[in-house]
This record gives C-alpha cells, structure tokens and sequence, in this order.
C-alpha cells in the first residue's frame, strides 16, 4: 500500500467556476501527487492521485468521457 502524503501544510484549491454554495471539489497538488477531497467535509476522505492519473482524469473529463447525456 502507497505511503499517504502529508497533507496538513497544503493549499487546498477550487474551481473558479465554483458556485460558491460549499458543493464543490477541492484539489492540492503535491509534486508528483495530487489530492482530492469534498469541500462540504474536510475532515472526511481524500483521494490522492499520481499525475499520470490525474492527467488522464482531466484528459478524459474535456472529452466529455464522463457526460451522462
């Protein structure tokens, strides 16, 4: 199982598209790493992704992979 990163100094960000309304994702990125977790519970889980990972994510997400219409 993969080390988890430290993860107390790290500046969480949000979209600029975010509404505002706390129902959003938050990302931080760690070097080779990158940290997901839910901004309306910052205290609960966060998924943390390699780059090439994350690459593929946002590579698949503006190809519309993801769309459920």
């Amino acid at each position: 199982m993969a080390e988890t990163p430290d993860l107390s100094h790290v500046e969480w960000r949000k979209s600029s598209k975010s509404g505002g309304n706390g129902q959003c994702t938050e990302v931080a990125f760690l070097g080779d790493k990158v940290a997901v977790r839910d901004s309306k519970d910052r205290s609960g889980p966060i998924l943390v992704f390699t780059a090439d990972e994350w690459r593929a994510f946002i590579g698949g997400a503006k190809l519309g992979e993801f769309d459920l219409l």
